[in-house]
């Protein structure tokens, strides 16, 4: 079985939020945020397009040469608001408005000097154009500061309903049943189960951020496995074909563990001879994609219709916790594929691989004193050897 495994740094608490936003007030690196900007500003100059149109083609006609000097510059303001990130970011949310609205400013007047190099504007309307690209800018920034804010709340409630699905009795008690089997027999192996529960339970209590990264979530799922494979036995076979430079990548935390954690539960538990497990994670391109395929059981012994409701519901949560992070730029699969049942999802990759931990050097042994020998104390003399008289 194959391991990986990384040390997740805390984030640090920013200090002084009430001079500094805590976070960018928006985000133009993220590429459903291309793709709405640009659909906002063409729905917008549809509408601008339809005044002074006597017919559909003339409005065709005026929406595509507004679109020649609004699209590039939409697309300017976005590239620039997207390479100054770290320098908003320092900025209070006021100053991030302001600069939002400045940089949507400058973009109006350059879409109204490509209308003016291009002849379609012979008298540019320089100020017009200016307010127009701030006050779309303005409307962008609001519509973008509303979505941040509407995410707080469904990404907690979305971890809450993951920790109460994940958090099972019935998978404490069968966890405790299996120690307590193995306390006698085999000590080692229960202390070592009992272990990796204490691990599971301690990520699934502990306090983390919006993201981790995919060696950590891996890390976890070994760690259910372990657990499991104890009380399955052989039934439970687990393959795992890992690629290292994916283990970078970024994902909403407990998100893989409820996905094995579904794969046992309607794949091996309820077939007689159990099944196969496999956890694939691989790099390709700009994508990381993670699929996790089980066995189906036979026909007539499919899990209960209420195991089968809450598989629903984890996966729609899964899917939810995606898009809250990663927006477009996430996808996610489930189905029957080759006889297998498949999840399948798909990440940005990672700008940076992951950095090993190095290990601590380890100590030289103190090496252990040579006790000095001490001298054997000399036995006291015989009651003859004290009497003895010398010869005469």
């Amino acid at each position: 079985m194959l391991e990986s495994s990384a040390a997740i740094p805390k984030p640090a608490t920013a200090r002084g939020t009430s001079a500094h936003a805590a976070v960018l007030v928006f985000d133009a690196c993220e590429v459903g945020l291309v793709l709405r900007a640009v659909l906002f500003v063409e729905a917008v100059l549809g509408v601008g397009a339809l005044f002074g149109a006597g017919s559909a083609r003339e409005w065709l006609l005026r929406l595509m040469l507004l679109t020649g000097g609004a699209l590039p510059a939409t697309l300017a303001w976005l590239l620039t608001a997207c390479s100054l990130k770290k320098t908003l970011q320092r900025l209070s949310t006021a100053r991030q408005y302001a600069a939002g609205v400045l940089l949507g400013a400058l973009a109006g007047l350059m879409a109204c000097a490509m209308l003016a190099l291009a002849g379609v504007a012979t008298a540019p309307p320089w100020l017009a154009s200016a307010a127009s690209g701030a006050l779309l800018a303005a409307l962008l920034v609001a519509a973008l500061v509303l979505r941040a804010r509407g995410r707080t709340p469904a990404a907690t409630a979305a971890r809450l309903a993951e920790l109460q699905a994940r958090i099972r009795p019935h998978f404490l008690f069968n966890t405790l049943n299996s120690a307590i089997a193995l306390v006698r027999a085999e000590p080692a192996k229960a202390e070592a189960l009992l272990e990796d529960l204490s691990e599971l339970f301690r990520h699934a209590l502990a306090e983390q951020g919006e993201s981790v990264t995919l060696a950590e979530e891996l890390r976890l799922a070994r760690h259910y496995l372990d657990v499991e494979a104890v009380r399955f036995g052989p039934r439970l076979q687990v393959q795992w074909q890992l690629d290292p430079r994916a283990d970078a990548a970024r994902l909403p935390p407990l998100l893989l563990q409820p996905l094995v954690e579904n794969a046992i539960q309607h794949g091996v538990e309820p077939s007689p001879r159990g099944g196969k497990l496999r956890v694939q994670t691989e790099l390709r391109g700009s994508r990381v994609r993670v699929r996790i395929t089980n066995t189906l059981p036979a026909p007539g012994s499919e899990a209960p219709a209420a195991q089968r409701r809450g598989h629903g519901m984890a996966l729609a949560n899964v899917r939810a916790r995606l898009a809250l992070l990663h927006d477009l730029q996430a996808n996610f699969s489930a189905g029957v594929q080759d006889g297998l049942y498949e999840v399948c999802i798909t990440l940005p990759a990672p700008r940076q691989p992951l950095r090993q931990p190095r290990p601590a050097p380890r100590r030289a042994p103190t090496p252990t004193p040579t006790p000095t020998p001490t001298p054997e104390a000399t036995p006291p003399p015989s009651r003859e050897q004290s009497h003895a008289h010398p010869d005469r």
